[in-house]
């Protein structure tokens, strides 16, 4: 599984090699006096080896990994779009990235004009009263979010209050955090036209409802067309209307979650406002909510008073803080770059392109691949390999093979409403060249499937590691080196 014209680091190991090099102490030594539990062990086995080796080793590890700035990455429902250098440059000004969360906040107002400027900027995309930029990333938004709705209702009166209603083509991180929130998630269907069905919406719900958690788009690109009539039925049921927004990139400048009955809104800067998340993050989730909830969010929040920002820690129905500090703020002030040298207009054009480019790719591939839902889709769409898996090849199988050809997959299995699924997003800043190529390579594995399935089957075949056992890769990993 290893590229033997690539050695491990620790195979160039020889005793006695410096990887770096340290400038004289030129100040006392201090003793620390930190308890011994807390030092980390200096004999740590490590290879000794040089500087320009390590660096050769760290560069050909990077060229293995995959981003949106080495090829296309058409993750369904995660927005891996191109990220702006010019966000990066703004976010390692120094004012921004040299400063620290205990100065005092007359020393760092710069920064928390731009908290307070990003807020302002997010209520009024959303349609929000009230912005806090807090929670780390959208699951934990939404958590949040949920958290203020329990307060809410508890503040009421409303103990009985203990469920939340997700649709079946859901986000899985809906009905986890409702989990996680203290509430039990329950399951509305979808209708055949792959949206929320509202009868039986409004079997579901009932006195005990506190929420309903809803992506506008849904999962399968598609827009909720009944929204007003879904907010209509939970509010008048006294619950709650939650806007998971993971797909708000195909709406902006077009439609607000506020002005379509939502009360709470969390976003995924990340994603639609192109903060950098591939490898693991980081992320940053703000949570928006109308008026009547506004006294719950976390604290302290980003105010104005007169011409000074301050840190407004006087709420007392507020669920508490929900992270250390303040949120991610480098992830917050590419978000708040972004916003800006977009404008309103720009950020309307984002949508215009993201859905062009997802409907010319959908139409496209359904002359090959089952399309389950044939209205068109917003910034996303949802293939079927149904028809390979009769062939012997299952979209695993076609994921595998895509990387052969320089992609990053689609999302595959999800939503769990559609067999064998393949979520595509192709984001607005992709070329049409880009798209036409993939659409080539998704065309020549269909054709594969028929004239040579095992080449699909036995796929990757030009990656480093060949098709692993993912079971066992799952249940138990190797972790360490092992010569």
């Amino acid at each position: 599984m290893r590229n033997e014209d690539f050695p491990l680091i620790f195979e160039h190991s020889q005793e006695g090699r410096v990887g770096f090099s340290l400038p004289d102490l030129d100040v006392p030594e201090v003793d620390l006096n930190v308890e011994v539990p807390y030092v980390r062990n200096i004999d740590a086995n490590l290879p000794e080896v040089s500087e320009l080796q390590i660096m050769r080793h760290y560069t050909a590890l990077s060229k293995r990994n995959h981003g949106v700035d080495s090829g296309f990455y058409p993750l369904g429902s995660c927005t891996m779009k191109y990220n702006p250098k010019m966000n990066e440059d703004v976010a390692r000004m120094p004012g921004f990235s040299h400063i620290h969360p205990l100065q005092a906040p007359e020393s760092v107002q710069g920064a928390l004009g731009l908290m307070y400027d990003l807020q302002t900027s997010l209520e009024a995309i959303t349609g929000m009263d009230q912005v806090t930029l807090q929670p780390a990333a959208g699951a934990h938004g939404e958590w949040t979010g949920l958290m203020m709705i329990r307060a809410y209702h508890e503040a009421n009166g409303d103990y009985n209050r203990t469920k939340v209603i997700v649709p079946d083509s859901a986000h899985g991180t809906n009905p986890a955090s409702a989990t996680v929130a203290g509430f039990e998630a329950v399951t509305v269907k979808s209708n055949e036209k792959g949206l929320v069905d509202l009868e039986d919406l409004k079997r579901v719900v009932d006195e005990n409802t506190a929420a309903l958690m809803l992506t506008n788009p849904n999962t399968l690109g598609l827009f909720e067309e009944e929204i007003l009539d879904m907010a209509e039925i939970i509010h008048e049921a006294g619950g709650k209307l939650y806007y998971d927004g993971a797909n708000l990139n195909a709406i902006l400048g077009y439609a607000r979650p506020g002005d379509m009955g939502f009360d709470v809104v969390h976003l995924n800067l990340h994603k639609t406002f192109t903060g950098p998340h591939g490898g693991g993050g980081p992320g940053s989730g703000p949570v928006g909510v109308k008026s009547d909830l506004a006294p719950y969010l976390p604290k302290p929040i980003v105010t104005k008073v007169q011409e000074r920002y301050v840190f407004d820690d006087n709420r007392p129905d507020s669920i508490g803080r929900v992270k250390p500090y303040f949120g991610n703020f480098g992830i917050n002030v590419r978000a708040y770059t972004y916003i800006r040298t977009m404008g309103a207009n720009g950020l309307k054009q984002v949508s215009e392109y993201a859905v062009l480019n997802a409907n010319y790719m959908m139409r496209e591939l359904e002359k090959d691949f089952d399309l389950p839902f044939s209205q068109h889709c917003k910034h996303e769409f949802v293939l079927s390999g149904k028809r390979q898996k009769k062939l012997g090849v299952r979209t695993l199988d076609m994921a595998k093979r895509l990387l052969d050809f320089g992609y990053h997959p689609p999302t595959i299995y999800f939503p769990l409403n559609v067999e064998e699924a393949m979520m595509v997003e192709p984001t607005e800043t992709e070329a049409k060249e880009t798209l036409d190529e993939f659409i080539g390579a998704m065309r020549q594995i269909h054709k594969e499937a028929s004239d040579n399935p095992e080449i699909v089957q036995e796929a990757p075949h030009t990656t480093i590691v060949g098709r692993m056992d993912e079971t066992t890769a799952a249940r138990k990993p190797v972790l360490r080196y092992q010569k």
